[in-house]
């Protein structure tokens, strides 16, 4: 049970690192989505081509974006990864909470929760 948490964070940040980070979306979907793909953010479609699609306006939107990966947790067929977003030089970020669910070592669902890193904070406890 163990080495198969480990390998499905692996292929999640795999799966998400070749998408977003190397911005190189269809072949994420190749090497590492189902054969079929369950988006919940209500900003994007089901299906590989919606995620690539969604991907590249991503991209040109905000060209220099990262995701800065914190934290992966995988329990069941769930892995969860919290990383910081930064969309351009000059940006604070947001942090993501991304929620995948794997079959058969594929990604096949996708849920997300952004927060804006704020300027100042009621604490000094990082978002991260």
């Amino acid at each position: 049970m163990k080495d198969q948490l480990e390998s499905n964070k692996t292929t999640v940040r795999d799966f998400y690192n070749l998408a977003m980070n190397l911005k190189k979306p269809e072949e994420a979907v190749a090497k590492f989505m189902g054969p079929y793909y369950r988006q919940h953010n209500p900003g994007a479609g089901d299906g590989p081509g919606p995620f690539i699609a969604f991907v590249k306006e991503f991209v040109r939107a905000f060209p220099t974006f990262h995701f800065n990966f914190k934290q992966l947790i995988a329990e069941g067929d769930l892995v969860v990864v919290h990383s910081h977003l930064v969309r351009h030089k000059d940006d604070r970020g947001v942090a993501v909470m991304d929620i995948f669910r794997l079959e058969n070592g594929r990604v096949v669902e996708h849920w997300d929760v952004l927060q804006d890193v704020p300027e100042k904070a009621a604490n000094s406890n990082t978002m991260f």
